[in-house]
């Protein structure tokens, strides 16, 4: 507009006209006549070239007044009249000025002075804030956008009530999956005749079928021992904040009938893909079962996980099918390889080892080299003297390797057999699960979400009561081109005395059935005896460890070691296992330094808690009964405060991943 105004179009006219000036002076030089005729023809032209710039400057200098004018009125009407809420601050976070709009939300005429605090503590918790310049707040039970203009300290707001209620319907409305699955269905049915057999298939169905038409499900039996769930968000919410009483129910009503019947629930959400909350669905099954059932999870996109519900033990399976038909398996795995590799978790226990040195004589009895990875420098007590006696008694003292060597010797074609865990993170060592092409993962813990990626062949029981008692099944069922030896029975049976605590808890009927099965292939239970004892120190150091007990709530013990003092990882565990012994204690808990730089919890309890979910909420795992966990922190009472929290969002609904 300003370029217009200057009328740049004059300038070549201007040039035009001297240019036939010049023009009628040289004609007039050569022929006079013809030099007036043109002077009088060019003048003419000149002067309606002129003219018709002078109209067309002036109508188009009063179509920009009319502009501007109109300009400035929209503008002017814009911010008096439109629904934006604007607000000018001076330096003091005072209102020096705001339009209509934001006077009739704030329903108040005299915002002119009044202190930005006083109207909301947002507006200047965003206008302090450096790293953004936009929030959502609440003014008068309504949602608005604010911006904040920093240089011309102006806030503008946009009411996005209506949208956040459509954003909110539409999230409460998406589609989300369950596949629930009723625990040992088959197992409990198949002795049955026809008739209880029907009675008991009409039963589970009924309770499934009332619990959906309560809230609204639909739900559709897709096998014996399945049934297919479609529900909502909302609906979703509802039972996340019932905790899901069908598990109860369906426990409760079922034991009526001397029926263990228990439900696992696995359920996808957060997508728009129904494809996607199938397999999330299906992956959060998975992940239940793997936990020992009788729980849900549920499973969003992103990997978050919820898990309600595992109040109970997982079901001892009476048959040896799978184990059977896991055995056979890995036969064939080990058969197809050139070297087994056996690793455990780090700081290695009485299970770790003994579970390690069963499968390495299980590559045995596949004319298989197999070796054990150990980190010598890691080994405790009991650890160390079987070590010892391995070293001293046996021939195959040389299988034990450091992860280094190990490293060297591994090929394409070696197995990796990991036992006693199932996340990459306690592994020895990590990098050997890199260079292993193929995975097979042992275990009897209860699954987390964090597991090793892509393995082979995964056999995880969480009824079992350690490793040792899975390999020792698992040995039965291989070529028998190599008797199990007298130390290498015995360290099994320690794993197995260990873990169940001298067969006093997780002992199931197959708990004792491996122990004989050891027992008669020379276990020596003196010998278990004299690798298991304790010294003096260690006895008074967990002593008075116990001497700070302090109940968090009735039966839930807690005690902590010392701010200034390293404790041993199994010194750790010992204590709780202790406390747990004692008077009106359910739940122990012990909190401790440990060598590797972090903090220690060891949980155990006799099953009313669950402290496998206390410790997830942590970061850490394990059994109903047996956890642990480790803490980067500077303080024990940081971690004891932690844990306390934990304790009480448990025992009080979820635990959330």
């Amino acid at each position: 507009m300003g370029t217009f105004r200057k009328r740049p179009i004059r300038y070549p006219l201007f040039v035009l006209s001297i240019f036939g000036i010049v023009t009628f002076a040289l004609l007039c030089i050569w022929n006079i006549a013809i030099g007036i005729g043109y002077g009088v023809g060019f003048a003419l032209l000149m002067a309606y070239t002129w003219k018709i710039e002078k109209a067309t400057f002036e109508e188009t200098e009063k179509h920009i007044e009319s502009i501007s004018f109109r300009m400035k009125k929209v503008g002017e009407e814009a911010l008096l009249e439109m629904p934006i809420g604007i607000l000018l601050v001076n330096e003091e976070y005072e209102i020096e000025w705001s339009n209509p709009y934001m006077q009739n939300v704030l329903n108040n005429e005299a915002l002119v002075g009044e202190g930005i605090v006083n109207i909301s503590d947002d507006i200047y918790v965003l206008m302090k804030t450096e790293e953004t310049k936009e929030a959502t707040i609440t003014l008068r039970d309504r949602k608005y956008r604010v911006f904040y203009k920093e240089e011309e300290r102006l806030l503008y707001f946009f009411d996005i009530t209506e949208q956040i209620a459509i954003e909110k319907q539409y999230f409460a409305d998406r589609t989300v999956i369950a596949i629930l699955f009723v625990d040992n269905y088959d197992e409990i049915t198949q002795a049955m005749d026809d008739q209880p057999r029907s009675l008991t298939n009409t039963m589970v169905t009924s309770i499934v079928n009332d619990w959906a038409a309560e809230h609204g499900i639909f739900v559709k039996r897709i096998s014996s021992d399945r049934f297919l769930a479609v529900l909502n968000e909302s609906i979703l919410t509802e039972l996340e904040k019932k905790k899901f009483a069908i598990l109860d129910t369906i426990r409760e009503k079922t034991a009526q009938k001397n029926l263990s019947l228990t439900l696992s629930i696995g359920v996808g959400a957060g997508s728009s893909s129904l494809v996607e909350l199938g397999e999330l669905a299906q992956s959060s099954l998975d992940l239940v079962l793997g936990r020992g059932g009788d729980q849900v999870a549920i499973k969003q996109p992103t990997g978050k996980l919820k898990f309600y519900g595992g109040k109970t033990n997982p079901v001892e399976k009476r048959t040896r099918v799978r184990a059977r038909v896991i055995s056979h398996a890995l036969r064939d795995l080990i058969q197809d390889s050139d070297q087994v590799f056996v690793m455990g978790h780090k700081n290695p226990d009485m299970d770790s080892i003994g579970a390690s040195v069963g499968v390495r004589k299980m590559a045995q009895m596949n004319d298989v080299k197999g070796y054990v990875v150990i980190n010598f420098d890691e080994l405790n007590g009991s650890v160390t003297r079987l070590m010892n006696e391995i070293e001293s008694k046996s021939d195959f003292y040389e299988h034990f390797l450091t992860p280094e060597e190990v490293a060297t010797k591994m090929t394409e074609k070696s197995l990796l057999i990991i036992v006693d865990t199932h996340k990459p993170n306690l592994v020895i060592d990590p990098y050997l699960l890199k260079l292993a092409e193929k995975v097979v993962v042992i275990d009897h813990h209860r699954r987390s979400e964090d597991f090793i990626e892509n393995p082979t062949l995964v056999y995880m029981e969480p009824y079992a009561s350690s490793t040792a008692e899975l390999v020792t099944e698992l040995l039965e069922y291989q070529p028998k081109r190599a008797k199990i030896n007298m130390l290498e029975a015995t360290a099994l049976l320690a794993g197995i005395i260990v873990d169940t605590k001298s067969f006093t808890l997780r002992t199931g009927a197959r708990t004792f059935e491996a122990a004989s099965y050891l027992r008669t292939n020379g276990a020596d239970t003196v010998l278990v005896q004299r690798l298991l004892k304790e010294d003096i120190h260690t006895y008074i150091e967990r002593s008075k460890i116990v001497q700070t007990v302090k109940f968090v709530k009735p039966g839930i013990a807690l005690a902590v070691g010392e701010d200034s003092k390293i404790y041993d990882s199994v010194l750790i565990a010992q204590t709780a296992d202790i406390l747990l012994t004692m008077k009106d204690v359910n739940a122990s808990f012990v909190i401790a330094h440990r060598a590797d730089g972090k903090i220690g919890i060891s949980a155990r309890s006799l099953g009313e808690v669950n402290v496998q979910l206390i410790m997830e909420r942590l970061g850490g795992g394990g059994h109903l009964t047996n956890a642990a966990c480790q803490i980067e922190a500077l303080s024990i009472g940081e971690v004891k405060k932690y844990l306390e929290e934990a304790i009480y969002e448990v025992l009080e609904g979820s635990s959330e991943l």
